[in-house]
């Protein structure tokens, strides 16, 4: 499915606002702790100034119980997996590079050329690249592959 630049800008900003908030109640629970209130009476609070864009019940309980263990970073803690990154501009460059010397590769075959996971070189493609479909040749399942 594709959305229009505007649509991309929006949600973007919505995600990012949204984040921006979810740090800010982490905050405020972090100062509900240094207060000693209890994680129910954080959350009760909480509602009571944010309403519907609370943070769940369940993540202030969290958030309440690793600070007031002596965590003091409210920021989310770095994940495993693949950053985000490797959709940078030097690996679209390769992948555009391997795609000009033969436009019937399949994803996974520039996947392997060039070092990267199948995803990434799916979302480089799509997404940077602007490609449908990569392999275009059509042979039946019961002849032999050149």
């Amino acid at each position: 499915m594709r959305y229009c630049c505007l649509c991309m800008v929006v949600f973007y900003r919505l995600v990012t606002f949204a984040m921006q908030e979810n740090i800010e109640q982490r905050y405020a629970i972090k100062f509900c702790v240094k207060l000693n209130k209890s994680a129910t009476e954080t959350f009760t609070s909480l509602t009571e100034a944010y309403e519907d864009a609370t943070l769940s019940r369940t993540m202030v309980f969290k958030w309440h119980k690793t600070l007031k263990e002596g965590r003091e970073n409210v920021e989310d803690d770095p994940r495993s997996g693949r950053p985000i990154s490797s959709t940078n501009n030097q690996n679209v460059e390769v992948v555009r590079a391997v795609i000009a010397k033969d436009r019937r590769m399949s994803v996974r075959m520039i996947a392997e050329e060039t070092g990267s996971d199948k995803s990434a070189v799916h979302r480089i493609l799509t997404d940077h690249l602007h490609k449908r479909k990569i392999c275009a040749k059509l042979v039946p399942k019961n002849l032999p592959v050149e």
